[in-house]
C-alpha cells in the first residue's frame, strides 16, 4: 500500500506522522512530476483557496480529479473536505467537486473559534476532534452519508471511497480515522 499526500500547503507533515505510526508508506505530491501510482490520496487541512490555486498552477488539478472520479480512495480533512465538496455555501468556487455534500467554509469563525472535543464517529467510536477555522457539512446529498455530528453540525462524511472530516484527526493522538481510511483502501483493493 502506498498513499500520496498533497503537500502544497497545510498540515501534510502531521498526516505523514500518523502514517509513520501506522507503518504505512507514503509520498508527498508537490507538482506533476511527483505523481505516481498510489492506493489512496490524503488532502490535508490548510487553506482551500490557496490549495485550489496551487493545484491548478502545478498542473495537478485535472490528473488528481480524474483519479478520484475513477475511484481512487481519498481522505480530505478540513480544507481537504472543502476541496472535495460539490457545493460551498459561502463561496462561489468549487474545486474537485466529487463528494455530494454542501459545506460552509470557516463555519466556526476565526482562529479564536478553534476548539477540541470528544465525540462519536461511526466506524471508529468516540475520538478526539480538533477544529481549527473548520467548515461543517450543511447538507449531504446522493449516496454521501453522515459519520459524525457535533452540536447538530455534520463533521464527518463518507461517499464510496471518499472520506471527509471537518476536523483534524492528524492533530490528535488517536489513529482511528486514519485506520478507517486504510480500511477503505483495503476494501477498494478487494
Amino acid at each position: 500500500m502506498l498513499i500520496g499526500i498533497l503537500a502544497l500547503q497545510g498540515a501534510f507533515l502531521e498526516h505523514e506522522s500518523m502514517l509513520d505510526r501506522l507503518g504505512t508508506p507514503y509520498f508527498e505530491i508537490r507538482n506533476l512530476k511527483d505523481l505516481r501510482p498510489m492506493d489512496g490520496l490524503i488532502l490535508p487541512g490548510g487553506e482551500s483557496t490557496t490549495m485550489g490555486k496551487l493545484l491548478r498552477d502545478e498542473g495537478l488539478f485535472e490528473p488528481l480529479r480524474e483519479l478520484i472520479v475513477n475511484g481512487l480512495p481519498v481522505f480530505g480533512t478540513c480544507a481537504g473536505l472543502i476541496l472535495l465538496a460539490k457545493k460551498i455555501d459561502n463561496d462561489s468556487r468549487t474545486h474537485f467537486a466529487t463528494m455530494d455534500v454542501d459545506v460552509v467554509r470557516n463555519a466556526y469563525g476565526r482562529q479564536l473559534g478553534s476548539f477540541r472535543i470528544e465525540a462519536p464517529m461511526d466506524g471508529v467510536g468516540t475520538i478526539p476532534m480538533v477544529f481549527i477555522r473548520a467548515p461543517y457539512v450543511a447538507k449531504t446529498n446522493g449516496s454521501s452519508r453522515i459519520l459524525a455530528t457535533v452540536d447538530g453540525h455534520i463533521v464527518a462524511v463518507r461517499q464510496g471511497n471518499q472520506l471527509g472530516t471537518a476536523f483534524h484527526p492528524e492533530l490528535a493522538p488517536d489513529l482511528s480515522v486514519h485506520r478507517l481510511f486504510i480500511d477503505i483502501i483495503n476494501e477498494h483493493q478487494g
